[in-house]
């Protein structure tokens, strides 16, 4: 039986569209642009493409057309003036938008499709940075919001997963490292952190400036970053602290970092970023914090 999503409530067009469920009220109302199912208890159920026609509606309206004129247009009007707005402005919140679709529908050829579309005007890094990364963000508040299940995000974000992958295992066979040999970056997630899509992404980053990467991915346990020292004595280390160490742990995983890992080494080093490190609260000569992985990568 085929248990996709296909009817939504105003609360999840509003989570997902970014436009007030009293707004939406009043443009049903007035201009008759949605035609909602309603149940015994008079609540309003939208299709898949009423959701689809809404997230068209708030992009042209963010580009200054009112909803006035909007209205008038037909279905096959709307989408044309969508793709014209889309390609002038070549702006990521259209593609962001069709990402929505297709992660509710779990279509991977329509994010395959997108990522074709986006990838004849822009770089794989560009496409990175200003469209999976604020989708991401968007689909972690959507998750808090109840407006998807956790499978939903786990399916886009395999896919996201897949793409940096197949890029990097390319830039690995095409590569000239170009750097001192000498040096080494060795990218990690410590003990239950398993968010690694940013992490990834740096490790494609430093790859394609010509740095010769270790990749040792999630829960890689302290201990474990000892033996890289016996093989490499200059160690970049580089990891991202989503949810851990955790707000208790985490001063001290870095202070046993510069007196375990690093010791009387100067030329061994972890860099680091992510949501956690706003509970840092020390200085340490071993370990360079940074406000973004972005950050992180221009400081190499």
């Amino acid at each position: 039986m085929n248990k996709i999503k296909t009817r939504f409530s105003i609360k999840d067009l509003e989570n997902l569209s970014g436009i007030k469920a009293h707004t939406i009220r009043i443009w049903e109302k007035r201009y008759a642009i949605f035609n909602p199912e309603r149940s015994q208890s008079n609540i309003r159920n939208y299709s898949v493409e009423e959701l689809q026609k809404l997230l068209n509606i708030s992009f042209l309206n963010n580009y200054g057309y009112k909803i006035s004129r909007i209205a008038d247009l037909s279905e096959k009007e709307l989408q044309q003036l969508v793709k014209q707005v889309y390609s002038e402005k070549t702006n990521s919140s259209y593609a962001i938008n069709i990402l929505k679709i297709a992660m509710l529908n779990f279509d991977s050829k329509l994010f395959q499709d997108t990522y074709l579309e986006l990838s004849k005007t822009q770089s794989f890094e560009i496409i990175f940075i200003k469209t999976f990364i604020p989708f991401l963000f968007e689909i972690g508040l959507l998750w808090q919001t109840a407006s998807i299940k956790p499978v939903h995000e786990h399916f886009i974000s395999q896919l996201i997963y897949q793409k940096i992958v197949e890029k990097t295992s390319q830039l690995q066979i095409d590569n000239n490292l170009t750097n001192n040999n000498e040096e080494i970056v060795v990218l990690f997630l410590p003990d239950n952190e398993v968010h690694e899509i940013s992490l990834l992404f740096v490790n494609y980053s430093l790859l394609k400036l010509g740095y010769k990467t270790i990749y040792l991915g999630t829960n890689i346990p302290f201990d474990d970053l000892q033996e890289i020292t016996r093989f490499y004595h200059h160690v970049h280390f580089v990891s991202h602290f989503t949810v851990e160490p955790n707000a208790e742990e985490i001063n001290d995983y870095l202070k046993n970092f510069q007196e375990i890992i690093a010791a009387d080494n100067d030329n061994i080093v972890l860099h680091v970023t992510g949501n956690q490190t706003q509970f840092i609260n020390q200085t340490l000569k071993s370990v360079k914090i940074y406000p973004s992985f972005d950050q992180l990568v221009e400081a190499f």
